[in-house]
């Protein structure tokens, strides 16, 4: 197994969480949001686009997020993403319990 595959595994039950984490740091669309996250990983992890817009849609459906569509002063019409009030509770929510699981894998694997 590679190492690349392992990092994948334990990001991918995360995706919903770092979306969010994007979101709150202001309104965004799809390849925005892509760029943010493999920026944020200093080009380590790359988000793919059916993976993100799967997220998206069930972030959306949870009402943990909302899209409304920009202006086309800047090219294409884009739809952007917002997070919501429950968007901001449930990643405070997430981040605390990944916080507690990163102490107790430490103590179980280390």
């Amino acid at each position: 197994m590679q190492e690349n595959s392992i990092s994948r595994d334990f990001i991918r039950g995360n995706i919903d969480t770092i979306i969010l984490r994007v979101l709150i740091e202001g309104d965004n669309y799809g390849y925005e949001i892509i760029k943010a996250i493999s920026k944020n990983s200093h080009g380590k992890y790359e988000l793919k686009e059916p993976s993100l817009y799967t997220s998206l849609k069930r972030l959306e459906s949870q009402q943990l997020i909302e899209s409304y569509w920009g202006d086309e002063s800047q090219g294409g019409r884009r739809k952007y993403y917002k997070v919501t009030a429950a968007g901001i509770e449930a990643y405070k929510h997430h981040l605390a319990a990944w916080k507690t699981a990163k102490v107790l894998i430490d103590q179980l694997i280390e």
